[in-house]
């Protein structure tokens, strides 16, 4: 639907615009879908603030006690790691929520996630729907997974995100026994 809002601004522009115009409109739809595609497949920055409610809806099942992918000003649960602490080399206990940072290291927080599940902590993670990548093959799939319907609107909201999102359960092993 955006996509076609925005190449029946650019017929109209062109029309207005007249034939001497025209190339300069066609110009501009090209520039324009080049920055919207960059706003849509990356971003400045990896971190996605969840979203309350979902916290909300998910802590209610799972009673979180741990957050390893926060800042001070977003942390979800009473322990949390920040970035300086680096989530990544702590252990983890208790029940996890983790929003990682959806940049490349993406697959390194689902690794570590899946890891502390085979340790005995149970791992809730909120995640874009990527299924066409390797870390998505590699640990998502041996997890309980829950596609959300629609697309989550993150941090302060402002619209929905370019990506769906699931949220990707990793269970301890049955049989496991703590140490």
């Amino acid at each position: 639907y955006f996509f076609r809002t925005v190449r029946k601004l650019h017929r109209r522009a062109r029309r207005d615009l007249g034939a001497a115009g025209a190339g300069r409109a066609a110009d501009g739809l090209g520039e324009t879908m080049s920055i919207l595609n960059r706003g849509m497949f990356t971003s400045t920055t990896g971190e996605w603030e969840t979203p309350a409610d979902t916290f909300q809806w998910l802590d209610r099942e799972f009673h979180f006690t741990l957050d390893p992918c926060a800042t001070s000003a977003n942390a979800k649960c009473p322990m949390f790691f920040t970035k300086e602490q680096d989530g990544l080399v702590q252990p983890w206990s208790g029940c996890v929520f983790m929003n990682p940072p959806y940049g490349r290291e993406i697959a390194d927080w689902v690794e570590k996630a899946y890891d502390e599940s085979r340790r005995g902590v149970m791992v809730v993670c909120l995640l874009p729907s990527r299924t066409d990548t390797a870390w998505w093959h590699d640990y998502c799939m041996k997890g309980e997974i829950r596609f959300l319907r629609g697309r989550l609107s993150f941090g302060l909201g402002v619209g929905p995100a370019p990506f769906p999102s699931v949220v990707v359960i990793f269970r301890p092993p049955k049989n496991f026994v703590g140490v």
